[in-house]
């Protein structure tokens, strides 16, 4: 037999290349390359040496450790916190993509099993993702994002797997560090680490990590995730308007704290990690083309970002037409470059002209300073329908936003997955944010909620939450559409979110609005990133946002915070710039509040006509069967008849809810007729009565003592001394008379209780007939039968 000869498959080229030589093998005359072995000895030669690292957090301990589980990924850690456990991966593809952005894929899960529990649909397994799943993948997204090198165009994703939740440890900061030391152990070229603590306010006392007893009663859920050199890479807060002092405290805290994970992490990499792996490509514009393209265009650039007459459609179409000319002077003169390159080319020098008007001139391309507001519109009560409107004008964003009511039971349930790891049951106030395709003058398809719409209504929640009293008797919806986007539609709809409460006569404790704060820097990745020049843009433009270096997203009211979140497109910023920006940001929402109030200062003394009431009814326990009805027929009709909402709060009380005014008199009318008083005729005690038969069932019939009575069941068991599994065999027919004895109501649920097989012995000779309200007396009466 001819020696075999040794072949690499393509499919296991990368792997057995990383495994240290093991080979496949394929004989002479076989066509199809066969794996006939693999020498893969689990050894710290072939594989990951398992290592992991402890962090000492205050009182907590968090641990980070790796080469154990999923060894085929690029990166995989393994954090933990007490019981919980979150599994990163990170894999990253070695060919280019040909988009012209990073390819970066953030996926976060939930596995019910991590929390011992069996998923309620249908098949008993995961399926898509929770709105709670998606912004935990948007948080960490953001918080690796700005590490990534310039021009690193492949396809990469990071998959968090909670395999294990003890109800005490929220896992999405687990899932931060967790991405964070499986790229800085992986070969993806990453400039990390970072590290990430939740910080909490209790009592007056901050707590790193809180447990999620100590996040219920606390006022502020800050997530700060930090760099190298103390620097901030992301933020993101929800707070109970919490004073800016105390906020830019627990920044601090944060940022400290994260340093001790970073140690950690870079002590894990060092001991365990990988080499990072060579790029092939790095997609970026070639200098000479980006000078050509500088000679060329930066004046015309620069006369479009000097105009201030422009708005956005205008000034789009004025610098897309001078990109059109370059682009194709530039295809001319350099005929064998890339079209990424010629693309890449206008837009770096497009960005150059931009931020230096912004940090040279101090000019922006509307005409304002660095610190002022667009000019502010806004009006309430649009639609009278409506239990509540608003419209927000800030520029060229405007948002529409409304308020409607509903009843308790309407609020958003959780499932018990959800709430087995988060603790939340139900929202009795929701906030829908939508931006269709029209806003930004484009077409699209209106798929239903995306993960921007869901990150950004999320946000606008969180500002409004705390002012909204945790005892209001109703669900609240607000919807925000974007009707124009020009920048910083989130924080309108903060804004406009606010107008809509109050002129709904929601009583909120106090106005809340939101505002965006921009940065330009001059920034120099050669000398460790460290920043040279900076300016801070009060209130950005979209054209502000996609050429700046920073989204600084804070709303809250005149006395403190209540929602935060710092989108960071550069590698860290310094906690100096931070503090700034929250400064800035404070005294702009002051003047936005101001312009707010003079529109609608404080929430409208009452609902208007047209609002949902509710309104309790004592029924007593003699009533409450004729209330309820056999099998609650009397309340699903009159929920179907009136459109309200019947729930019983306890033995005798009820709660309804009518959408209208005119709905809950459509629905006393109906508890009055269901409820009148069957005690116009003076039922006697012990005494026989003549009852018709109005129908027949199969536990026994149902009979009437006068016509305008409520029928009520005569059992099988009280019909004959015999034991009868159906009326028919007594012969009994609709309409016929028989002759029942009254024994009064229950004491605990109010049914009238008849019998007739006591009627079968002679004791009882008293009969009497209430169709005429005259009573015949027959015999003589035994008062105590």
């Amino acid at each position: 037999m001819a020696a075999p000869i040794r072949y690499r498959c393509d499919a296991m080229k990368r792997f057995l290349y990383r495994a240290g030589g093991a080979v496949c093998t394929r004989w002479p005359g076989v066509k199809r390359p066969t794996l006939l072995c693999c020498r893969l000895p689990l050894t710290t030669s072939s594989r990951e040496a398992s290592g992991g690292v402890t962090v000492d957090l205050g009182t907590r301990k968090l641990e980070i450790s790796s080469g154990k589980l999923a060894r085929f990924a690029d990166g995989c850690a393994v954090v933990k916190l007490g019981d919980s456990s979150v599994m990163v991966t990170a894999v990253s593809r070695t060919k280019p993509s040909p988009s012209q952005f990073m390819p970066l894929v953030v996926d976060y899960r939930e596995k019910a099993a991590a929390a011992g529990r069996i998923p309620t649909n249908h098949l008993r397994r995961e399926m898509g993702t929770t709105p709670h799943e998606i912004l935990t993948s948007r948080i960490i997204d953001r918080s690796v994002r700005p590490l990534f090198p310039a021009g690193y165009f492949y396809d990469t994703q990071i998959l968090c797997n909670l395999l294990a939740v003890d109800g005490v440890n929220k896992p999405d900061v687990l899932a931060i560090n967790g991405a964070s030391a499986a790229l800085a152990l992986s070969d993806i070229p990453w400039n990390g680490p970072v590290g990430a603590v939740r910080v909490g306010l209790v009592d007056g006392e901050f707590i790193i990590n809180p447990t999620r007893k100590e996040m219920s009663s606390s006022v502020l859920n800050l997530v700060v995730t930090g760099g190298v050199q103390s620097q901030i890479v992301m933020m993101e807060a929800a707070a109970e308007n919490v004073l800016q002092q105390d906020f830019c405290h627990a920044v601090k805290l944060g940022v400290k704290h994260s340093q001790q994970i970073i140690q950690g992490i870079q002590q894990l990499a060092k001991e365990h990690g990988k080499e990072k792996r060579t790029i092939q490509k790095v997609f970026q514009a070639p200098a000479e083309i980006v000078e050509f393209a500088k000679q060329y265009a930066s004046e015309k650039i620069h006369a479009v970002f000097s105009d201030f007459t422009h708005d956005k459609i205008s000034r789009d179409e004025a610098i897309n037409k001078i990109r059109l000319e370059t682009e194709e002077i530039l295809r001319e003169k350099f005929p064998d470059a890339e079209p990424f390159g010629i693309m890449e080319a206008f837009s770096v020098v497009s960005k150059d002209v931009f931020r230096n008007i912004v940090l040279n001139e101090y000019r922006r391309c509307d005409g304002r300073d660095l610190t002022s507001l667009r000019n502010i519109s806004c009006d309430v009560d649009l639609f009278k329908p409506l239990h509540g409107s608003a419209i927000f004008q800030r520029g060229q964003t405007q948002v529409l936003c409304t308020v409607t009511f509903d009843s308790l039971e309407s609020s958003m349930k959780s499932d018990h997955i959800t709430t087995a790891l988060s603790g939340v049951k139900d929202k009795n106030f929701m906030l829908h944010y939508e931006f269709p395709p029209y806003a930004t003058n484009e077409i699209g398809k209106m798929i239903g909620m995306n993960r921007r719409e869901l990150g950004h209504g999320a946000l606008a929640e969180k500002a409004l939450r705390p002012v909204i009293p945790k005892d209001f008797p109703f669900t609240i919806r607000v919807t925000s559409e974007v009707l124009e986007s020009n920048g910083s539609s989130s924080m309108a709809s903060a804004c406009g979110g606010s107008l809509a409460l109050m002129d709904a006569g929601v009583p909120i404790s106090a106005t809340v609005a939101g505002v965006a704060i921009g940065l330009v820097t001059k920034y120099s990745p050669e000398k460790n990133g460290e920043i040279q020049d900076y300016r801070l843009l009060t209130d950005i433009l979209g054209i502000e946002d996609y050429n700046g270096d920073m989204d600084f997203k804070m709303a809250g009211t005149s006395k403190g915070i209540t929602a935060l979140q710092a989108d960071i497109k550069i590698p860290g910023l310094p906690l100096k710039i931070v503090m700034e920006a929250i400064q800035q940001a404070t005294v702009a929402k002051k003047e936005i509040i101001q312009i707010m109030n003079k529109v609608i200062a404080k929430p409208r003394a009452s609902k208007k006509e047209n609002s949902p009431v509710i309104e309790t009814v004592q029924v007593p326990l003699s009533k409450r069967m004729r209330f309820v009805g056999p099998g609650g027929y009397n309340l699903k009709k009159i929920q179907a008849e009136t459109g309200v909402t019947v729930s019983q709060i306890d033995e005798e009380t009820f709660s309804i809810f009518a959408p209208t005014p005119s709905a809950m008199h459509e629905a006393r009318e109906f508890i009055n007729d269901v409820c009148k008083d069957d005690q116009d005729y003076q039922l006697e005690f012990g005494a026989v009565y003549t009852a018709t038969i109005t129908e027949i069932r199969d536990i026994g019939v149902m009979v009437k003592l006068y016509p305008n009575m409520t029928p009520v069941l005569l059992h099988n068991s009280q019909l004959d001394h015999r034991k009868i599994r159906h009326p028919s065999a007594l012969g009994l027919e609709i309409g016929q008379q028989i002759q029942v004895k009254y024994f009064g109501r229950d004491p605990t649920d109010g049914r009238m209780r008849l019998s007739r097989k006591i009627l079968q012995s002679p004791a009882a000779t008293v009969i009497k007939t209430l169709n005429d309200r005259n009573s015949i007396t027959m015999g003589t009466a035994d008062p105590s039968s």
